[in-house]
């Protein structure tokens, strides 16, 4: 085994992008948390991918068809098939990137203009 607290079976996790790279593995203790996750992969998200999450808000992680709810542990999230011996846990990621706050209050304010920007299409 590696360096590792006695009885704590780190647990290796690779999270897979929206183009099918990857970021990591890296080694996690079973008690580490889904938001300590998204904040290691914001850190190491790499540079030269067009969609770069700003904070650990704007990514959601997926492991057996489930997103991981943020205070969740990495030991709850594991599915059982993952048990297997040094095997490396996939998470999907998607990112959703926030809307800035200051967009909500102006599509109250002047509601035709936001609509106009988002659409280019005419319908007869």
């Amino acid at each position: 085994k590696r360096n590792q607290m006695p009885g704590e079976d780190l647990v290796e996790l690779k999270f897979r992008l929206y183009d099918g790279s990857d970021v990591g593995p890296f080694q996690y203790s079973p008690t580490a948390t889904v938001a300590m996750l998204k904040e290691r992969l914001v850190s190491e998200w790499p540079k030269d991918k067009k969609i770069v999450p700003k904070a650990a808000s704007d990514i959601k992680l997926i492991n057996a068809g489930k997103i991981l709810e943020n205070g969740k542990t990495v030991a709850q999230c594991k599915a059982p098939f993952d048990d297997l011996p040094k095997s490396v846990i996939t998470m999907h990621v998607v990112v959703q990137l926030s809307p800035t706050k200051a967009r909500p209050e102006k599509k109250i304010e002047d509601e035709e203009s936001p609509q106009r920007s988002l659409c280019s299409c005419s319908i007869m």
